[in-house]
């Protein structure tokens, strides 16, 4: 009998997409590897090989594919969410700026309001008279109290005025 000796597997696309170190493929098997069972022995009479090491294995071709079509759609899902990710900053930037157009929009809307506000006002106050009449107002009546108080002295008007 005669221990046969897997060839290494030649490295393929499938191998180059694997992550490096996370799945051990190694090129012979170890050391304390059992041997080959000749092909007439049905798999269940092996006896089974139980360490205190996890043993590395190679992973079959297919497996190995498999395990690179789902790197590549995880990364492929990774990069989605990266564009994802861009897109609602650019989005949130541009809400933000808006945010900030629409209360700079207000704050004219409040000063267009307080302007008009101000300029009813000083309507208002332009049509009251100004200093200079309010002065001509003060002297004419001072002249007419003192005119009217001659005018009732020397009509001797003063029984009118009740006593105190």
């Amino acid at each position: 009998m005669t221990d046969a000796v897997p060839a290494p597997r030649p490295a393929n696309a499938a191998d180059a997409a694997l992550p490096q170190g996370r799945v051990p493929t190694p090129a012979a098997p170890p050391p304390n590897a059992t041997p080959v069972v000749p092909a007439q022995v049905p798999p269940a009479s092996v006896p089974a090989q139980v360490s205190a090491q996890p043993q590395p294995f190679a992973l079959p071709a297919q497996v190995a594919d498999q395990l690179a079509r789902i790197e590549d759609k995880a990364s492929r899902i990774e990069d989605k969410y990266a564009r994802s990710e861009a897109l609602l900053a650019r989005v949130e930037d541009r809400v933000e700026a808006a945010g900030a157009r629409m209360n700079e929009a207000a704050r004219q809307a409040d000063l267009a309001a307080l302007r008009a506000e101000v300029r009813a006002l000083s309507d208002r106050t332009r049509r009251l008279p100004g200093a200079g009449a309010l002065i001509v107002t003060a002297i004419v009546t001072a002249v007419l109290t003192v005119a009217l108080t001659l005018v009732a002295q020397r009509l001797n008007l003063q029984s009118l005025i009740p006593l105190r």
